[in-house]
């Protein structure tokens, strides 16, 4: 873990996003950042704060010990930042090796664009003898303003791989059909055969989106083995029957409203290690909690 310090602020997998082949060959780890805890000469938003350290994200790369010819680290525009773009998720989204990502995304952008292909490139071609590149999905302001962009949650869609049809699909959030230059734009996605994506779905995540959510609040993806898959704790991988357990323990347990006055409640103090204690014994978890 970090230092518990906001000169290491980390958002982890919403300012992270990791490139390959195949998802289980070596790829390229980009991180992106809004400020810097020590150098002053850099420029960041002015009116909202960038919650994301250039040195919480080296300190992550060196304590996994990456290897820099796969690491980019990128800074997040300051100009996307005060737009709303609170996280890189709301403004780019990766799978394999295929970037969509508006034109305003990074300072330096065509640089770091640049940078990643042709670390893909030198990585791909060292670890498994193919060369390959980066597919960049690039939205001009013209087609879909930043405004429009950060209305409709476009870049916090998902971008998957289905098993039963080639290419990929965008799963966006159902404001993308109510904002005309997103659908627009996404209709011409569709159409156009190199960029990859073929299927699009929309879903309704407004409860989601009101509380800060959407989508990519499920786009952390760890690529596991089979081997390494028996040696996880089978008690954490969602079935149905985990699922009515963890929709029973939800019921049971959340407040369905929370005031502010609420947290000086030590009864919600008692709620709470309740719940978690429960929780680690659906996931078969043991005790990881110090009041266990």
């Amino acid at each position: 873990p970090l230092l518990g310090h906001s000169d290491f602020g980390d958002e982890g997998a919403a300012n992270h996003t990791r490139f390959c082949g195949e998802y289980g060959e070596r790829g390229i780890q980009l991180f992106v950042y809004g400020r810097s805890a020590f150098d002053s000469r850099m420029n960041g938003p002015k009116q909202f704060p960038a919650r994301q350290t250039i040195e919480a994200s080296q300190s992550v790369a060196r304590h996994h010990q990456l290897d820099p010819e796969c690491t980019v680290f990128a800074q997040q525009n300051p100009l996307v930042i005060d737009a709303g773009v609170f996280h890189n998720d709301v403004i780019s989204v990766g799978n394999q090796s295929v970037f969509f990502l508006h034109e305003k995304a990074f300072v330096s952008q065509n640089e770091i664009l640049n940078e990643l292909n042709e670390k893909m490139s030198r990585t791909s071609l060292k670890y498994s003898g193919v060369q390959k590149e980066l597919t960049f999905l690039q939205v001009s302001s013209e087609q879909v303003s930043l405004e429009d962009a950060v209305r409709s949650y476009l870049f916090n869609s998902q971008l998957i791989q289905t098993p039963e049809k080639p290419g990929m699909t965008l799963v966006a959030p159902w404001e993308c059909q109510e904002v005309v230059s997103v659908k627009n734009y996404l209709e011409h996605l569709l159409q156009d055969s190199s960029s990859r994506v073929n299927g699009l779905e929309y879903l309704d995540l407004r409860q989601s989106m009101r509380n800060g959510g959407g989508p990519a609040c499920l786009r952390l993806r760890v690529v596991l083995t089979e081997n390494e898959i028996q040696h996880c704790n089978s008690g954490v991988f969602l079935t149905q029957e985990l699922y009515i357990k963890m929709n029973h323990w939800v019921t049971k347990h959340y407040r369905d409203r929370l005031n502010g006055e609420d947290l000086v409640d030590p009864q919600l103090f008692a709620e709470t290690r309740i719940a978690l204690d429960e929780l680690t014994q659906i996931l078969k978890l043991g005790s990881i909690y110090s009041f266990q």
